[in-house]
């Protein structure tokens, strides 16, 4: 418990200064991987050219009805999540072109938005679907 009141502390967007960087979108198929060495160096990259990596889209296809290749697409999507966290992006966005079985696909796709909301990333669909939150 601490014994100092919050009207104490500045709220952080309060003590904000403008930075001088450009925001960028990501498209995930331009990562050569989402391995943290990799995604390190990318960062620093980012940060020496004034970039700042703001939302990642990820272009996703569900037309299998096999359970395995479902659940390769969604840990694939994880990964980028991940990613995008790591790189500090604000945004996830999943373009899905074509979904064959909905029931199999809607469950994962709800936890791979609650994955991205701990990570503190807004998660939207564009495609055939669309998730209750």
């Amino acid at each position: 418990m601490s014994l100092t009141s919050s009207a104490d502390h500045e709220i952080p967007l309060e003590g904000c200064r403008p930075a001088d960087v450009t925001p960028v979108a990501l498209e995930a198929s331009a990562l050569e991987s989402t391995a943290p060495s990799y995604l390190r160096d990318l960062k620093r990259e980012f940060a020496a050219d004034g970039l700042a990596p703001t939302a990642l889209t990820i272009d996703a296809c569900f037309d299998e009805t096999c359970s395995l290749a479902t659940q390769d697409e969604i840990d694939r999507i994880r990964g980028y999540v991940r990613a995008g966290a790591f790189l500090g992006v604000g945004s996830v966005t999943v373009a899905i072109d074509d979904i064959t079985d909905v029931e199999t696909v809607k469950p994962a796709l709800e936890a791979c938005a609650e994955r991205a909301d701990r990570e503190g990333i807004a998660f939207d669909l564009e495609g055939p679907i669309t998730l209750e939150r």
